[in-house]
């Protein structure tokens, strides 16, 4: 398997020291097989940055613990979005008028500390108003769904363990170039129309949002 780590350096030896422990799967070394987000993460702000290529032998990778959440068939929206609030930083306003909301969710907590790799979709800050409008009953489950699971945000792998980053053998860096500089940025205006058009539209009766989940819940 080869993947790729978008940054603003070279990184022969990757570890988890540094990592943003608010990322969307916590402290982890991130990265993705598509090696154009990859440059597009690179050269997020306004610098060209460096694509690192690492190979892991595929035998060895799977006998990792591995957390596919991009698996319909095991797991749900649900189970992204309840990871997503234990490790992102979320405004305290938001936090207390959504308290209810954020306790049901916890019950699709899965803790990612007990694996050595997650494989779940990208959440940067374009796309986390998302799942906050989901929360606050202003999105349907639906339109979030659809939103996730359409492949267009990308597959992020996110290796968690010193098990799995002591696999990644390091194959050289590709610098990006200047083409890739505004890449980012148009997946944020996509994201904004994306966001726009789906919050504008009126309420569908025929589909459900967090608070129709919850009294289901109840009622069983």
């Amino acid at each position: 398997m080869v993947i790729y780590h978008g940054s603003k350096t070279v990184v022969v030896k990757p570890n988890v020291k540094g990592s943003n422990t608010t990322n969307d799967y916590g402290p982890s070394f991130y990265l993705t097989k598509d090696i154009n987000a990859a440059k597009s993460w690179a050269c997020k702000n306004n610098s060209v940055g460096f694509v690192n290529e690492y190979k892991v032998d595929d035998k060895r990778f799977s006998e990792l613990k591995i957390l596919d959440l991009t698996n319909k068939t095991k797991f749900s929206v649900l189970n992204w979005i309840a990871i997503l609030m234990h490790f992102r930083e979320i405004d305290n306003s938001f936090a207390k008028r959504n308290k209810l909301v954020l306790e049901w969710l916890e019950k699709y907590y899965i803790d990612v500390d007990l694996y050595d790799v997650v494989i779940g979709f990208r959440a940067d800050d374009s796309y986390f108003r998302f799942p906050t409008s989901f929360i606050s009953n202003d999105l349907s489950f639906e339109d979030l769904e659809n939103v996730f699971l359409s492949g267009n945000l990308g597959v992020q792998y996110a290796f968690v363990s010193e098990r799995a980053i002591n696999l990644l053998r390091y194959n050289g860096f590709i610098k990006c170039n200047e083409q890739y500089l505004g890449h980012y940025y148009s997946i944020v205006k996509d994201a904004t129309n994306k966001f726009d058009e789906l919050i504008s539209r009126p309420r569908d009766p025929n589909k459900k949002y967090v608070l129709d989940l919850m009294r289901e819940d109840n009622e069983h």
